[in-house]
């Protein structure tokens, strides 16, 4: 009886990351975290309050919340945060719905002059990272 063939295994190019979708997930965590926080992702955490994330408009003037804030008045905090967020959903959704259209279109548009420094710069380095 023939042998069977077995099943091939698949190759797999190396993951690498993209600097782009890097930038569309922190303008989307810049979005939550200013409708609900006040804040920005990297003070939310408690390293710079200064709100050097995407701005958006807010409608009101609540408490900016951070991590450590947080843990140590839980209540007084997820009373901030509803508040935060029942005032600021709607531009929260908007702004979220821009920043989708906006890296899809930009992404779609410069197809081929990010692939042109994907493979002829980033490549070369080998770093594992593309655009």
């Amino acid at each position: 009886m023939a042998r069977r063939r077995g099943r091939k295994t698949r190759r797999r190019s190396p993951k690498k990351i993209s600097l782009i979708d890097l930038a569309e997930s922190y303008a989307y965590a810049s979005v939550l975290t200013s409708g609900v926080f006040n804040n920005s992702p990297i003070g939310v955490l408690g390293f710079d309050g200064t709100g050097t994330g995407m701005s958006m408009a807010t409608t009101n003037g609540g408490s900016t919340l951070t991590l450590g804030g947080i843990v140590s008045d839980p209540g007084s905090s997820f009373d901030a945060m509803q508040a935060n967020f029942m005032q600021n959903y709607q531009a929260m959704a908007v702004s979220a719905i821009g920043i989708g259209l906006t890296f899809k279109f930009a992404k779609r548009l410069l197809r081929k002059p990010l692939a042109n420094v994907n493979r002829n710069l980033m490549a070369p380095l080998g770093i594992g990272v593309k655009l």
